[in-house]
């Protein structure tokens, strides 16, 4: 599937250490669209943050090992399968922030999958 024009990104801000079921929710979730059938999924570590239940910031400066950064997931697809993807994401975020916001696709290329 071609994206062209308008498309939904649906962002997901939580921690490194959040859960679902034992295993990391940024795995779980990326899955889940994958899944899904969603156009694509990516998981992004970032380098410092803090949220609003956070009593510190968390860093990867060297100086300050920390664990739990924050980690963002970022899903792009048309409206209408974001839409249809959003209790996926209200059944597992525990602590963490999901936002929707209607984007403009300026290009989508790739290379179709090889089949075995």
């Amino acid at each position: 599937m071609t994206l062209t024009g308008t498309a939904r990104r649906l962002t997901v801000f939580l921690g490194e250490d959040d859960t679902w079921h034992h295993k990391p929710l940024y795995t779980e979730i990326v899955h889940r669209a994958h899944r899904a059938g969603l156009a694509g999924a990516s998981a992004v570590r970032g380098i410092e943050g803090f949220g609003a239940g956070s009593p510190r910031v968390h860093t990867s400066r060297l100086l300050s090992l920390s664990e739990d950064l924050p980690v963002v997931v970022v899903i792009i697809d048309t409206p209408e399968r974001i839409d249809a993807f959003l209790p996926e994401i209200e059944e597992v975020l525990g602590d963490g922030l999901a936002v929707v916001d209607d984007v403009a696709v300026v290009a989508h290329r790739f290379r179709p999958a090889e089949q075995p």
